[in-house]
């Protein structure tokens, strides 16, 4: 890629940093996927100075060819979008080719989700853990309670917990905060983990280590447990629970959150706060979840769907 084509794109993301406080996920993201069409264009003899409306049409047309699923183009366009406004805002170019270009949009699937029992068996599974059974209880408990994302809960620091605290901290997307309600286990769960924790720690200080800010606290380079390591285990444990452990991951348990509250009679702009929603219609999918459930009820216990006779 030339070194042209390598300035445009880590200039956006480093504005991107500082003025939207883009996450580090979505930083990646677009770094991929905009290196991908800075690399399709310089096969064809293009760059991004001079390329057209057509040759980024072109270029989804070969996303699509590819295989790529609709929400990867979506998000290759959007990124291609914002770079080429931001090259425009810039006086890099006179003119922004993107600007016009519809997208393919997204296909929208209803989350996958968990019973109540197959939560239970999740809880037991992830205390009955042969190793760090508190942590892991902790996590599952604390994910299920609050709905977060898995990159939230991995990265709380361990000063929120403190203090047996009926209400957490969260500090989300964009680096927005919300605060959510705990329940009794899951502060049962998070008050057992911290004396295991602070054990564990004090050990640790007693031989020259240095005390961790966080809740979950890693040896790795980030000081905490990973996603990609929370997502491994929560399979483990969904394994050790009797579940499958394709129907199980972090964001499973955040739609179980969701789809459990709503039908309890939750409102939907509180399950939009707890979540961390910047939209409603964001959350509205839950109500599609329950759809699909209440057919099913319907077409299962009602007389004339099973082709009886009303009594």
């Amino acid at each position: 890629m030339s070194a042209e084509a390598l300035r445009w794109i880590a200039t956006f993301l480093e504005a991107q940093a500082a003025e939207k406080d883009a996450a580090t996920n979505t930083q990646l993201a677009y770094a991929r996927d905009l290196r991908d069409f800075a690399g399709w264009l310089e096969r064809r003899g293009l760059a991004l100075d001079s390329v057209s409306e057509r040759d980024i049409t072109a270029y989804l047309v070969a996303c699509e060819a590819e295989g790529l699923a609709l929400a990867t183009r979506a998000r290759r366009l959007s990124a291609i979008r914002q770079l080429f406004r931001f090259a425009y805002e810039e006086g890099w170019r006179s003119d922004n080719p993107a600007l016009q270009i519809k997208g393919p949009g997204k296909a929208r699937r209803l989350p996958r989700t968990l019973s109540h029992d197959e939560v239970d068996r999740l809880l037991a599974a992830a205390e009955a853990s042969p190793r760090d059974a508190g942590r892991n209880a902790c996590l599952v408990q604390l994910l299920y309670a609050t709905g977060m994302r898995v990159s939230e809960l991995v990265s709380l620091p361990v000063s929120c917990a403190r203090g047996d605290p009926r209400m957490l901290l969260i500090r989300g997307k964009g680096g927005k905060e919300r605060m959510v309600p705990l329940s009794r286990p899951a502060r049962a769960a998070l008050a057992e983990w911290l004396v295991e924790r602070d054990a564990a720690e004090a050990a640790a200080r007693a031989e020259g280590a240095s005390p961790s800010r966080f809740l979950f606290p890693s040896h790795g380079r980030l000081g905490h447990l990973t996603r990609h390591r929370f997502y491994s285990l929560i399979k483990e444990i969904a394994v050790a629970g009797g579940i499958s452990p394709d129907k199980v991951t972090p964001h499973t348990l955040r739609h179980a959150f969701a789809t459990h509250l709503l039908a309890g009679g939750a409102d939907l702009r509180s399950i939009q706060t707890l979540l961390g929603h910047a939209d409603v219609s964001t959350t509205e999918i839950y109500t599609h979840v329950l759809d699909e459930r209440l057919r099913a009820l319907v077409l299962e216990h009602h007389p004339l769907a099973r082709g009886g006779k009303a009594t």
